[in-house]
């Protein structure tokens, strides 16, 4: 599917079409969603492009990503879909910049587009050009990605409290470790994934900063390309930090995990030592042999059982006064 917008006298209108040979020509902004194939073929004839495919877009060489063709500028870049979910992914969206014509392709629903559809559809200037919807577009991306970052930080604070700062229910509970885990790898996920995008907007806004060169964009237009680079510069530089953030409250969990294991083994080793003098006497007093004086005595029992527990209790207050438990 795709949807053609058409500038009215202050908004941005979705048309309705009905026959692919009748594209209006005042369309600034096509967005192909999924496109079919006679889709494709009714946007080339109108904006004199070639559609890119989506094997093309999977592209990672700069070269198949930023590049001219034509008069026509292609930007293939790495957006985030699903952030707010559990399986977070990328999607590869191309933007197209034919004339003052944009077309952008791509096979995912990104929260960006829907938006800035919203935004335009209710109020915009009815000169818009389709580098202005372009510039909405990707500032709204590079906030999308400042909030997910935001929402990953105060997450990852959240986990942070958790393992130095935890509470008397948490303690020994390998279901909360699971949980701690679990969390602090989905936002490395979430983290890298962002990180993988901001790259690839960063690049795509220093080649259409380097190509508006020779094209009369306002001095508005081109304050916001610098302030887009600089934006994405920084929003990379928190993202680094994230990174190693999120690794080193991994280091830490799995630190208090092995702690955990220490204090478990070390539980173990103390019982087996508490147990092994009773052992002895009970060994000792369960032989068989002939002579064996203290067979015979009418207090051995009591003075064996008195004797097994001493050899266990003495043991442990040894352990307690050395602090070693």
């Amino acid at each position: 599917m795709f949807s053609v917008f058409v500038p009215s006298e202050s908004a941005l209108k979705k048309a309705t079409i009905t026959d692919f040979a009748a594209l209006p020509d005042n369309a600034v902004w096509i967005d192909l969603v999924n496109p079919t194939m006679p889709e494709d073929k009714a946007v080339e004839r109108l904006a004199g492009i070639a559609v890119p495919t989506r094997e093309d877009m999977q592209e990672i060489e700069i070269s198949s990503r930023l590049y001219i063709e034509n008069g026509a500028r292609y930007m293939t870049a790495t957006l985030m879909c699903q952030s707010d979910t559990d399986m977070p992914r990328t999607t590869a969206v191309t933007f197209i910049l034919a004339g003052h014509r944009l077309v952008t392709v791509r096979y995912d629903t990104p929260k960006p587009f829907a938006v800035v559809e919203y935004k335009l559809a209710r109020s915009c200037s009815p000169a818009i050009t389709g580098e202005q919807v372009l510039m909405e577009l990707l500032d709204a991306v590079i906030d999308r990605c400042a909030d997910i970052l935001e929402r990953v930080g105060a997450d990852i604070d959240q986990v942070s409290h958790d393992i130095f700062e935890p509470d008397s229910e948490r303690h020994g509970h390998a279901k909360q470790y699971s949980r701690i885990l679990i969390a602090i790898g989905r936002k490395g996920d979430l983290t890298s994934k962002v990180r993988e995008s901001l790259v690839s907007i960063g690049r795509l806004v220093t080649f259409l900063s380097a190509v508006v060169e020779g094209v009369k964009w306002s001095k508005d237009m081109r304050e916001q390309l610098k302030t887009m680079q600089r934006d994405v510069g920084s929003l990379t530089d928190h993202a680094s930090y994230l990174s190693n953030k999120i690794t080193f409250v991994l280091d830490a969990m799995l630190g208090v995990v092995n702690l955990e294991q220490n204090n478990i083994i070390k539980l173990f080793s103390v019982m087996a030592v508490v147990l092994m003098p009773p052992t002895l006497i009970a060994s000792i007093y369960g032989m068989n042999f002939k002579d064996m004086p203290e067979l015979q005595w009418h207090l051995g029992y009591p003075l064996a059982i008195v004797a097994m527990v001493a050899a266990a209790v003495v043991p442990y207050y040894i352990f307690k006064l050395k602090k070693w438990l």
